[in-house]
Order: structure tokens, then sequence, then C-alpha cells
């Protein structure tokens, strides 16, 4: 089968398209036909060597955790799906090596969710990572009907997804983003600040009283913002920053594959409340500029691969 693979860490140059052996498939996974694949700023990281301290890599290494595609051909013990079904899902597994740049990847039922029916392939691999990350944040702390909620990076990919479900839940959301995102994000239903000096001030003229709870997809200045803008039994939740936890009393949350999570996710999009912004879709082929674009870290919306 074709696939991206690399077989040691670095920049871009190092992913290369090979061809390589189909994936065995164990007794509670399937093998997954990919008709699509996204680009995630952990992807990139991975691939030039910054997660292996926590993580063990197996070279030739394929990346991507995200996928969209066809269920080929069931495990020995998959009840939950069959040949012929649409999947969505976020295959990360417990080291690197089969990723989903590949035309097949091996995926554990526990990974995988039935495609949302209103989205395309390309559409439903933008989803996993980015969509689980901001809907497990947000079920950690709790956010409830009528509480304010603030949005680090509300214009990024994890952020686009928190301030739907968020305004979904009935909850009034202020996101940070650049000015050039701000009409975007009211489209999506939040109120934008401003990035940079005085953003505590901007919050608190929007929320006098404070708000409620704040979501950290990326901040530079967490703890000093938290605490001049979270009012009194508020909380915090960041992806990025443990001093959420151990400086604020909140939460650090590392996103984990779940199939009631991307259910409840499907549920939102095919309902009509979250819907998914794809920047630009890259050939296979192209993988290494999929992950300079993501890496550049300007873009806004998803990056995709079609497989």
């Amino acid at each position: 089968m074709r696939a991206i693979t690399y077989d040691r860490f670095g920049g871009s140059d190092v992913l290369q398209l090979t061809d390589q052996p189909e994936p065995k498939v164990s007794s509670d996974s399937v093998l997954v036909r990919v008709r699509a694949a996204s680009v995630n700023p952990v992807d990139w990281k991975i691939r030039a060597g910054y997660l292996d301290q926590i993580i063990d890599t197996e070279f030739p290494a394929i990346p991507g955790w995200d996928v969209a595609g066809v269920v080929e051909r069931p495990g020995l013990d998959t009840p939950e799906l069959a040949a012929g079904d649409e999947v969505y899902g976020y295959v990360r597994k417990d080291w690197l090596h089969g990723g989903t740049f590949a035309e097949l990847v091996s995926a554990p039922v526990r990974t995988l969710a039935r495609k949302p029916a209103s989205l395309s392939f390309e559409e439903a691999a933008a989803v996993p990572l980015a969509g689980l990350t901001a809907y497990q944040t947000i079920e950690r702390v709790g956010v409830r009907d009528g509480q304010t909620v603030l949005v680090h990076a509300a214009a990024g990919g994890v952020g686009q997804f928190a301030v739907q479900i968020l305004r979904a839940r009935g909850a009034r959301v202020i996101g940070t983003a650049s000015a050039r995102n701000h009409e975007h994000l009211r489209g999506l239903g939040a109120e934008p600040v401003e990035y940079g000096d005085g953003l505590a001030e901007r919050v608190r003229a929007l929320a006098p009283q404070g708000v409620d709870v704040v979501l950290d997809y990326g901040s530079d200045d967490l703890v000093p913002t938290t605490r001049a803008v979270l009012a009194d039994g508020g909380t915090v939740a960041s992806i990025v920053d443990t001093a959420a936890r151990d400086e604020l009393g909140g939460h650090y949350v590392w996103v984990r594959p779940s199939t009631a999570d991307l259910d409840a996710l499907t549920a939102l999009i095919d309902g009509g409340a979250v819907k998914v912004d794809v920047a630009q879709v890259f050939d296979l082929a192209d993988a290494a500029a999929a992950h300079d674009l993501v890496a550049e870290g300007h873009v806004r919306g998803k990056v995709v691969v079609r497989v």
C-alpha cells in the first residue's frame, strides 16, 4: 500500500511516499480503507521528535491520528462494525508506527465511530482530534447553560469546535483571536476580543462579574489573565499549560480516543449545531507541504490530506 513514512526525526523533508506492507488487524480492530486524514499540530511535533520522551516510535513510522474512511475488513471480534461501514476516528495507539497517512490503517474499534452522514470524508477527517479535544475539555469542567466561558485561541482548530459546542449548551462565549478572525467568530456565536496587552480589561468590560470558565487552547499569559478574569468559584482547563492544574487548581487535559464522545460530536454535527471548517486539502504525496502549512500556525480551519 502507499503510505507516507519517515525513518528518523526531523523536518518535513523526512516525509516520503513509500510502499508498505498491509497492516495486521488484531481481534479488536478493523482494517480501514482511508479516504482522508487530517494534520494537527501534534503531528509535526511528533515528526520532529518533541514527544520522544513520552511515546515510543518504531521506524519507519506512518504519521497521522485522524482518519475518515470505509471498513475494509473487520477483526475477529468487532461486532460494532462491519465491512462497508463509513467511519471516522482518532486512531491514537500506544506507540507510533502505523498511522493514518496511508491507504489502509488498522484501527482499534475504541478509536472509531460511524461517520457523520452530513459530512464528506474530507470534512469528517478534520473532526476527531480537534473535536474530541474541545468536547472533552468542556466535559471535564462541566459547562452549564447560562455560564460565561472565555475561550483562548477561539479561531483555531480546537477553539472553533469549542465555541460551537458551548453555544449548543447555552453558554455565552468570549473568544480571544486576532482581529482578522473576529467576524468569523461572531458568525460562530462568540464575542471576540483581541489578544495582547489589556486582554483582561477587555474581557472584564464584556463580563464585569468575571467569567465562570476559562478554556485554554493557546495562551501566552494564562495564569495572570485567568486570575484577573475568573469569577469566584470558577474553573479553568488547558490543553497546553499544566499551570492550569498546578497553579490555578483547574485541569490539564490530554485528549483520549472515545467512541461515545465521537458519537456525541456526530449528533451535534448532523443536527446542525457544529460546522466543520476545512482550510485546504492536499494529496497524499504532498503531505510534507500539509505539515509545513500547519507548522506555520496561521491557518484557520483544518488541513486535510486526501488518500
